[in-house]
């Protein structure tokens, strides 16, 4: 079997994007306040994202005869981005706060899958994950910026 580790990282990835989508989606639904309406359609722009590299992950993981996760119990059993319930009354900064950590997390699975993916010569979902961590990166920092924050990539 070709690309073992690959393939392992990847479905982690649809997993974990999967299951952030839902964490953006509970921030989205449950957000109020001064800055709701720009926000609100930041988030879906977010989740469209996390959606399209989902879709890229997935599709590759397809292409090097791999088998995504695709039912809910799947991701549930499989994704390491906690599930907690939706609650009103937290602040924007808090919101954004929970979305960075479960971001960080993407970022750092995602350069273990550039690493390993490099190693075992797959250099197709190199490109994916190498594209996918700069966009991670990015929103990292456009979401730190709004809560006052530096990006804080390098650490």
């Amino acid at each position: 079997m070709k690309y073992p580790k690959t393939k392992e990282i990847l479905n982690q990835a649809v997993a974990d994007t999967t299951q952030l989508m839902m964490v953006v989606r509970q921030q989205h639904w449950y957000m109020r306040g001064p800055e709701f309406l720009k926000l609100h359609p930041y988030l879906d722009e977010v989740m469209d994202e996390l959606d399209e590299q989902r879709d890229l992950i997935s599709e590759r993981l397809i292409t090097i005869d791999g088998s995504p996760y695709s039912s809910l119990q799947e991701v549930l059993d499989h994704t390491k981005i906690e599930a907690h319930p939706g609650e009103w009354g937290i602040s924007t900064r808090e919101r954004f706060a929970t979305i960075i950590a479960d971001y960080r997390y993407l970022e750092h699975l995602y350069e273990e899958g550039i690493k390993v993916s490099d190693e075992e010569g797959d250099y197709g979902s190199n490109d994916i994950l190498t594209s996918c961590h700069t966009d991670i990166e990015k929103r990292i920092w456009m979401m730190q910026a709004q809560i006052g924050k530096a990006p804080k990539i390098d650490e």
